[in-house]
């Protein structure tokens, strides 16, 4: 059958050329597009094989020889050889579901022409069979595809590195084991519980104000986890300061000046001396030396004050998973 138009009935009641009486259709057409056929509103079977390189649609007319759709049609897709039926006013097509009894054998199936994407959701939602579906590579999925049920869909053990597909509990419980209870989560910029971030577990604020530090089994001060101490303010242990002050006199001299004034009548006990005359007497005078004192001043040194024992930090936010 030649479809010259988007539109065109099958011929029908017109003798041995009639298109209608044929039990097999196979569409040509020159319309350079997809294009619609029209069956006489009976009831009948076809075998519809569309040679075009465009979508073919059958439809029952309302009126033997119009192009009025009586009803609902079946779409067939380039290439393909399609069984459909009509009861006069729909057209319908077979699919696994309507088939009844057990199919031992099909034999080998070389081609199966093109489906349309219901075509193809219908055929895989019915068949149960096994075995593999090999599709072209990189396909796009839309939707929300998930994996079939059975051992494909089984969440793998973590550590599995085989190329078996990963459902998404498969991913959380691989998140879950590299946070396990008692981890610390940190995060210089964002201060959602990751409990929201990650999807599992329940954590706390944790290490308010404090840098962690290794443990250390052989210091009391880091032996034990969780263990806190250390001051903020600046602290000055118990000590002492010694000073010795050392004063040494290392001897001195004073002089001192005699004036004589002695009357002629002494001058024989003074003999020699002149009146008014001048002596000089030079020695040493001993005497308590008291009075004396000395200081001593001891430097300061260091800072102390509010939150003056700090080392250089950076602050983050950190949480410890409880759950």
């Amino acid at each position: 059958m030649s479809v010259t138009s988007a539109n065109q009935a099958f011929t029908a009641l017109d003798g041995a050329a009639d298109q209608a009486r044929n039990a097999v259709i196979a569409l040509t057409t020159t319309t350079g597009a997809n294009f619609n056929v029209y069956a006489p509103p009976q009831e009948k079977t076809y075998i519809i094989y569309n040679t075009t390189a465009f979508t073919a649609t059958i439809f029952n007319s309302t009126v033997i020889g119009n192009t009025t759709a009586a009803g609902l049609g079946i779409a067939v897709v380039a290439g393909s050889k399609v069984l459909v039926f009509s009861d006069g006013t729909n057209f319908y097509s077979t699919s696994a579901a309507d088939l009844t009894g057990a199919v031992t054998s099909v034999g080998t199936v070389t081609s199966l022409g093109s489906f349309t994407s219901t075509q193809l959701r219908t055929a895989l939602t019915d068949e149960t069979g096994t075995g593999a579906a090999v599709f072209a590579a990189s396909p796009t999925f839309s939707g929300t595809p998930t994996l079939p049920t059975g051992a494909i869909a089984t969440t793998q053990s973590f550590g599995n590195s085989s190329t078996s597909l990963a459902t998404t509990a498969f991913v959380q419980a691989a998140l879950a084991a590299l946070h396990p209870v008692g981890s610390i989560y940190i995060n210089a910029t964002n201060s959602t519980n990751p409990g929201t971030l990650l999807g599992f577990g329940t954590w706390t604020a944790f290490g308010a104000g404090r840098v962690p530090v290794g443990f250390d089994a052989g210091n009391a001060l880091f032996d034990t986890a969780e263990e806190t101490g250390g001051a903020a303010d600046a602290t000055l242990p118990t000590h002492t300061h010694t000073a010795s002050t050392s004063i040494t006199d290392p001897g001195h001299v004073h002089s001192i000046t005699r004036v004589i004034n002695t009357p002629a009548t002494n001058r024989a006990i003074l003999a020699g001396d002149d009146i008014n005359a001048t002596e000089t007497f030079t020695g040493v005078i001993q005497s308590a030396v008291t009075g004396i004192s000395a200081s001593t001043s001891i430097t300061s040194a260091g800072s102390s004050g509010t939150n003056a024992n700090y080392q250089p930090y950076i602050t983050v936010y950190m949480w410890k998973r409880t759950v």
